[in-house]
């Protein structure tokens, strides 16, 4: 049976990633599309595309008879269904089975049985695998979930039984958390998937996340391909993962692997799929549940296999055996995956929506050390990201012959993405692969919790780091200068001359020094440091360059904002003022303009819309008191009073859209 035109039942980047398996495979390729989603790349991809409605999943993508409406109107015989939205749903695949459209993804049994949590669990402990101690059944109330938990034994992790991607999901310390995280994982479970149901598991303290790809045919063929590290966790969220895991020995690769493939077989499962294991300090491995589809990050597999997997989900589905045992998966080198998410770090990772006034990856494909770049995105320069999606705007990958390798050219990725207009996890990201306890593979699922405790709010860059993004703003100056100069011309026998001494200020410090010409380079030199060489072929109106500074080269972000000039680099945003002595030290008898004082309001801290609002004008609240919730990117997010306090005005009502930073309620 041949595959002649496939629908992807899904968008953004993972509609992209099918479009390009599928053309080089030959195939036609359908794309659906929302109201939000119009001019959207995956749109732009496919050889047809098909509108299906309004901007919310729940009013189009989500729908099963406006995907059979598309799959009719265009005669595709076969549908990709991406991750998320209808991957994992029964009905969606019985109902392409009576319309006579082949679904690239397993059969309903398996999908029926794996993709229910519950079930799954159940299922995993009988054909051998082991499991974590839970709460297998349905779970009626927030009371139910409280006894539930107090038997099971505190933390205990609350999550949706038809859930993925982090999505209602919370940790419980206390049976007030436990009361709590149950509606909360209800209502995101039901916004989500349409599928309220609740579980509840012992969580594992000193946990690593790790995952093994299963790959299966028709035939009674199923296959591990190796195994990816995903403990890298924001809020149950994946943020980085790797291919293989630093933390395991061939021996527990092997028995995880030989586990999940006998779940697998258990029920007769083919194509794409992904087994999760929980592992503690020992090695002590725990099934958690399988995921009846494509992850996310299954590019991290396909760099160290060399495997392509969408295209082996198509050969599956249109009957092919596969072409390769088990003894012919060999893991080669090292792939890193980090998620560039519209998340702002400096505001507690709140979602960022608004249009990418400048969206420029870093190059592609083989560079020039040996390492591999990779991107797989569904947005470009100039386009929207919305409020009703998943807030991932890219995945890059790097490849490379082990794994610091694979570490120091993602640093080097990162340095040289440039994204723009809306506030995004990417200094974060690069904070991560400079982190010592990354670095060494010792993390565990806590790693942002236990190392970023307080938030995000930048990387503070160490003396050494400081002199040479001193020494790289002062060349810059150097240039905007001379060139300053050679526009001004010259007036009689007077050209404007630049000096050479400068004080560069960051906030709370200042550098002196001067910059001399030195051949094709420049010379900074600093009072009581050695001087530094700055190499560039940095232009005037440049947003990136590379500068070789005592031979290291550096990847840096600048911006010319006025008479500053930020920088940005491994994490590090700072914001330089270069001047003469005498400006200097006139700036330093500037008062210092003060922020507004907002300490009174509940501001609305991203773009969403407000679910509920838990007080009145009038009401005593006191700290942790919950004061309303709010949805954005299918993720509700509870607001809460930080200390006692009075309501004296509440400005926003349930059900109504605010901006960041809108006002919800104020405080005596």
């Amino acid at each position: 049976m041949a595959i002649k035109k496939i629908l992807i039942a899904n968008r953004g980047e993972i509609a992209c990633r099918v479009i390009r398996t599928a053309r080089k495979m030959g195939i036609a390729t359908v794309a659906v599309y929302s109201d939000a989603d119009a001019n959207a790349m995956h749109v732009r991809e496919a050889d047809e595309a098909v509108h299906i409605g309004p901007a919310p999943s729940s009013q189009s993508y989500i729908v099963i008879d406006k995907i059979l409406d598309a799959i009719r109107k265009t005669g595709a015989d076969a549908v990709h269904p991406g991750y998320g939205f209808l991957s994992e749903n029964p009905l969606f695949a019985e109902a392409l089975e009576k319309e006579g459209v082949t679904f690239i993804g397993p059969p309903v049994n398996a999908i029926q049985a794996m993709g229910d949590k519950i079930t799954s669990k159940k299922l995993a402990a009988e054909v051998g695998v082991s499991t974590v101690p839970g709460h297998m059944g349905l779970i009626a109330d927030a009371e139910d979930a409280v006894r539930i938990s107090a038997s099971i034994g505190y933390p205990v992790m609350i999550k949706a039984s038809a859930g993925g991607g982090g999505k209602g999901m919370r940790i419980a310390w206390n049976d007030a958390e436990a009361r709590e995280g149950f509606q909360s994982s209800k209502n995101e479970a039901k916004s989500s998937f349409g599928d309220d149901r609740i579980f509840i598991e012992k969580f594992v303290t000193e946990p690593r996340h790790i995952e093994i790809q299963v790959l299966g045919d028709k035939h009674g063929t199923v296959l591990y391909l190796g195994e990816r590290e995903c403990s890298i966790q924001r809020r149950n969220q994946k943020v980085i993962e790797e291919a293989p895991s630093p933390f395991l020995d061939e021996a527990t690769r092997r028995a995880m692997g030989e586990q999940a493939v006998a779940l697998a077989k258990a029920v007769g499962y083919h194509s794409a799929g992904t087994v999760e294991f929980i592992v503690d300090g020992q090695r002590n491995f725990y099934f958690l549940e399988m995921n009846t589809r494509l992850q996310v990050e299954h590019p991290v597999t396909e760099l160290v296999t060399g495997i392509d997997l969408v295209e082996q989900m198509i050969r599956v589905a249109a009957g092919e055996k596969l072409s390769f045992g088990q003894g012919d998966v060999k893991l080669d080198g090292w792939a890193i995956e980090s998620r560039l998410y519209a998340e702002d770090p400096y505001r507690n990772f709140l979602p960022s929506i608004g249009r990418l006034t400048r969206y420029r990856p870093p190059a592609e494909g083989e560079q020039g050390d040996g390492t591999i770049v990779r991107n797989d995105t569904g947005v470009f320069e100039g386009g929207e990201i919305s409020m009703y999606y998943d807030p991932m705007i890219a995945k890059l990958c790097t490849w490379a012959p082990d794994r610091t390798s694979a570490i120091d050219a993602m640093g080097v990725a990162l340095d040289d993405f440039e994204v723009e207009g809306i506030g995004h996890n990417l200094p974060f990201l690069s904070a991560v692969m400079q982190h010592p306890r990354f670095r060494s593979g010792k993390i565990t699922t806590a790693f942002i919790a236990e190392e970023f405790p307080d938030g995000f709010s930048g990387v503070a860059p160490d003396e050494d780091a400081l002199r040479r993004l001193a020494a790289i703003a002062m060349v810059i100056n150097q240039t905007l200068q001379e060139r300053a100069a050679q526009i001004s011309g010259t007036i009689g026998n007077h050209r404007r001359s630049v000096g050479r001494d400068w004080v560069v200020a960051f906030s709370g410090t200042e550098l002196a020094g001067t910059i001399e010409p030195s051949g094709e380079a420049s010379v900074a030199r600093f009072t009581d440091a050695s001087p530094l060489s700055v190499a560039t072929p940095w232009l005037p109106g440049q947003t990136h360059a590379r500068f070789t500074v005592d031979g290291e080269v550096m990847g840096v972000k600048v911006d010319l904002k006025g008479a500053a000039i930020r920088l940005r680099w491994r994490g590090v945003d700072v914001t330089a003022r270069v001047r003469s002595r005498r400006v200097a030290e006139l700036a330093r008898l500037m008062p210092v303009k003060l922020p507004p004082d907002t300490s009174q309001m509940l501001l609305c801290p991203m773009p969403g819309v407000i679910t509920s609002v838990a007080v009145k004008e009038g009401d005593t609240v006191e700290a942790g008191q919950t004061l309303a919730s709010v949805e954005a990117m299918k993720m509700e997010n509870v607001l809460k009073a930080e200390r006692k306090a009075v309501v004296k005005r509440v400005a926003a009502s349930a059900g109504q859209s605010l901006a960041v930073d809108e006002l919800i309620m104020e405080f005596e």
